[in-house]
């Protein structure tokens, strides 16, 4: 969540800046041109290549990735626990950038597709209390724990906007991608061991609960050489 919030205010402090030193400049065509760029986002980190094949139209290929891990930022009402949350997203992309003005190239429409050949949420929930059976205190492995998983690897589809040019006019710009990805469809799943292994019938429920949750926000800052 604050990743995301600095993102955008950066996006929105460096997209000011470059606009106005680009809206009035004019840009040669884009065929045959080449970039590679470097980019952080709400999808982590990644590179890209960039080809123009029409003077309107470019093609960038890459790849991103971004593992992710916290501790105690899941809790359960009256029930005192520790948890923690781990998310790994990588893929592979394809994206085509059209320039739909001609006299305003700083402007683009994105579209593509990307691979996810990673793309899960893993969350254990681990109680903290003891628990007694008659005089007996049970151990962790007794009371176990239950684990929530969501996976969404597979294909999916990308729509978005950029802004400033897609190749850099010297040696180097600085360019932005606001759009999202549309995930496959979740698959999702409760493991409980334990004394909570009752909580894997759970998952039907789960599964339903979660199958709308399939899109994944792009705000993304580009750092482009031109080749």
């Amino acid at each position: 969540m604050y990743l995301a919030r600095y993102l955008l205010i950066l996006f929105l402090f460096l997209i000011s800046r470059n606009l106005n030193a680009q809206i009035n400049s004019s840009a040669p065509s884009l065929l045959n041109q080449k970039s590679v760029q470097l980019n952080v986002g709400t999808q982590g980190i990644g590179a890209e290549f960039a080809y123009g094949i029409l003077p309107e139209l470019s093609l960038r290929g890459g790849f991103n990735f971004i593992p992710f891990k916290a501790n105690d930022v899941f809790k359960v009402s009256g029930f005192n626990s520790t948890s923690n949350l781990s998310a790994d997203f990588y893929n592979v992309h394809e994206l085509a950038d059209y320039v739909p003005i001609k006299k305003a190239t700083w402007f683009r429409l994105v579209g593509g597709f990307g691979y996810f050949f990673k793309a899960k949420g893993d969350l254990r929930i681990i109680p903290s209390d003891d628990y007694k059976y008659g005089d007996l205190v049970l151990t962790d492995d007794q009371i176990g724990y239950v684990d929530l998983n969501v996976n969404w690897k597979g294909i999916a589809p990308y729509l978005g906007v950029a802004f400033a040019h897609t190749f850099p006019q010297n040696r180097f710009n600085v360019n932005f991608d606001l759009g999202t990805y549309y995930l496959s469809k979740p698959k999702a799943d409760i493991t409980g061991t334990g004394l909570l292994e009752g909580n894997s019938s759970q998952t039907p429920q789960f599964q339903s609960n979660i199958k709308d949750y399939r899109s994944l926000p792009i705000v993304q800052v580009n750092f482009s050489y031109k080749l």
